[in-house]
């Protein structure tokens, strides 16, 4: 007997674009959720930027695989009233547009709670529904600057750099999931909804815990590992990350390498002067690995339990042996694009459904807006006043 999926029978009406909210109802999607994502004819900015093709883009298909996409003129009464009536009906709501927009378009949280007293409404915004910051525009690349990721992120020399993934986004995503998550158990508990308020740089801090706290300890971030050794470095054949993060743990290096003089050495004899001789170590491991390819170290590691791994592309990442086992990737066909092998969310395979094509502009206009109570004739009607529009 199949077990049922967490979230299965819950409807979501996803208003959001981008990542961060897509993102989030995509993996109450992969959960079991029915999630209808409504979207202007010209569809999610999501679709129009990074890596495109034929009307879909990474983005928009990562964070929108498996939805129905409902293409509806907002900016239209008529079209307003459509989304009141899918609201009407919904477990859930997520939306992140900059503060005070939905109020202008009256799709906000207090236009629409007596329509559904037990909806869960998520808003997501860059710095927050008020405050002096609320209206600034924001994005990932500028909240990763704002937040202190770039900080956190430095070169050797000092230089701050963009973390190179949509970061910021990715994160506000997974705590929104997390927060919706709290707030069913709520409402299953006092049989009411609730008006969640969530933020980038909210979420962008809350990840940074552990180094906000050691520049709070020590006064400064250190741009470089705490450990030594603790870096990447070439084989004569491809890259190779080693590290020791404590004694134990340099010995095994040391006779990983067939250098267990260090281990009587003054200058290794704990993390702190090893520290203060990483230039020379880093150095003599450099040499040391150049020497031979990164199949006999990575086996020679293997056998000392060193904490090392190969530096992975993605192609590479999909062929790993334990990747394989867990079945980690998974395959499906993007009309128009092709297949794709993509990950889904990490867990029991019994919790979450396996990925599948994200939806066209409007794919399911007529079948969701039917479902939900648009009688035919008027269906036709608003297709005819472009106030929905139905992908052919």
């Amino acid at each position: 007997m199949d077990l049922q999926l967490p979230f299965e029978g819950l409807k979501v009406v996803d208003l959001s674009q981008g990542i961060a909210g897509p993102y989030c109802t995509q993996i109450l999607w992969q959960q079991g959720a029915e999630v209808i994502k409504v979207e202007p004819f010209s569809g999610d900015w999501g679709r129009h930027v990074g890596a495109v093709k034929n009307g879909h883009s990474a983005v928009s298909i990562s964070y929108n695989a498996g939805k129905k996409s409902v293409a509806i003129d907002a900016k239209k009464d008529a079209g307003r009233e459509l989304i009141k009536k899918l609201i009407t009906t919904a477990d859930i709501v997520v939306q992140n547009f900059r503060p005070g927009v939905v109020k202008r378009l009256g799709l906000d949280y207090e236009s629409v709670r007596n329509l559904n007293p037990e909806m869960i409404y998520m808003s997501i915004s860059g710095y927050g529904e008020d405050g002096p910051y609320a209206q600034s525009p924001a994005s990932d690349s500028v909240m990763q600057a704002d937040s202190g990721l770039m900080f956190t992120n430095r070169t050797r020399k000092g230089e701050p750099k963009r973390i190179g993934m949509l970061l910021a986004d990715i994160a506000t995503a997974l705590y929104a999931t997390q927060l919706i998550t709290v707030a069913l158990y709520q409402r299953l508990k006092f049989k009411k909804g609730t008006h969640l308020e969530l933020n980038l740089l909210q979420a962008c801090s809350a990840l940074q815990i552990n180094d906000i706290a050691s520049v709070a300890i020590e006064g400064v971030k250190p741009n470089e590992a705490v450990s030594a050794p603790n870096g990447v470095f070439e084989c004569a054949d491809g890259s190779i990350t080693v590290l020791a993060l404590n004694d134990n743990q340099f010995e095994r290096v040391c006779k990983a390498l067939g250098r267990e003089e260090w281990l009587r050495d003054e200058r290794f004899k704990d993390n702190r002067s090893r520290m203060s001789n990483k230039e020379w170590l880093h150095q003599e491991l450099a040499a040391i690995l150049k020497q031979k390819n990164r199949t006999y170290w990575e086996k020679s590691f293997k056998e000392y339990a060193v904490l090392h791994a190969p530096v992975r592309d993605y192609e590479s990442l999909m062929k790993h042996p334990q990747a394989l086992q867990q079945e980690i990737f998974q395959s499906i066909s993007q009309p128009s694009v092709g297949n794709l092998p993509l990950p889904g969310i990490p867990g029991p395979k019994s919790l979450r459904r396996s990925l599948s094509a994200a939806p066209a502009v409007g794919e399911h206009t007529e079948e969701i807006l039917l479902k939900n109570g648009v009688k035919q004739r008027d269906y036709e009607q608003l297709i005819q006043e472009d106030v929905v529009w139905q992908a052919s």
